[in-house]
């Protein structure tokens, strides 16, 4: 199973790809980690590629999650992902996820990303504002249309929760059913 999670900032994309690798045992990979490292320095575009790149032909008989937008890096994840989920949460709930997340690791790198957590001004402006543009939601919406499989979106936690379990529950099936025959 191939699972490619978009949306907002702070709507809690790497903690549903973190939770979806552990139950279903898929390799996961976070984007945020391929683009930023050191003091929110980025990798170029080239290794940003490579990166994903090298992590789809490694995983590509396994499956895989992978969360994170950045529509322009290795676009083949969102044609060979088999679902692909959107995170489409309000805009002040991601702002107090993302500040209830920088309060939990404040001075220090969480696990999906090697930068020390910010909540500055710029990321509070982007989490409200200019993260949620018609433009951006416009492209966000361009990359559910983009993947080959089935979309799913999801409007809060609870939907979400479902989903997981559905999830789970639709895997366990097919392992059986696979091991049956």
């Amino acid at each position: 199973m191939k699972i490619q999670i978009i949306g907002y900032s702070g709507s809690g994309k790497s903690t549903l790809a973190r939770q979806l690798g552990e139950l279903l045992s898929l390799p996961v990979l976070h984007m945020d980690a391929t683009r930023f490292y050191g003091d929110w320095q980025e990798y170029t575009h080239a290794q940003q590629e490579e990166t994903v790149r090298r992590f789809l032909k490694q995983n590509r008989q396994c499956g895989w999650v992978i969360d994170g937008n950045y529509s322009s890096i290795a676009t083949e994840r969102f044609s060979q992902s088999d679902i692909t989920v959107f995170l489409d949460f309000n805009r002040f709930f991601c702002y107090f996820s993302a500040k209830r997340r920088y309060k939990k690791y404040k001075g220090r790198c969480r696990e999906d990303l090697p930068c020390v957590e910010k909540f500055d001004k710029e990321f509070r402006r982007w989490l409200l504002w200019e993260g949620r543009t018609p433009s951006r939601r416009k492209k966000l919406k361009k990359l559910l249309g983009c993947t080959s499989g089935r979309k799913v979106v999801l409007k809060n936690r609870k939907q979400q929760q479902k989903f997981v379990l559905s999830l789970v529950a639709e895997h366990q099936k097919s392992s059986f059913a696979g091991g049956k025959e």
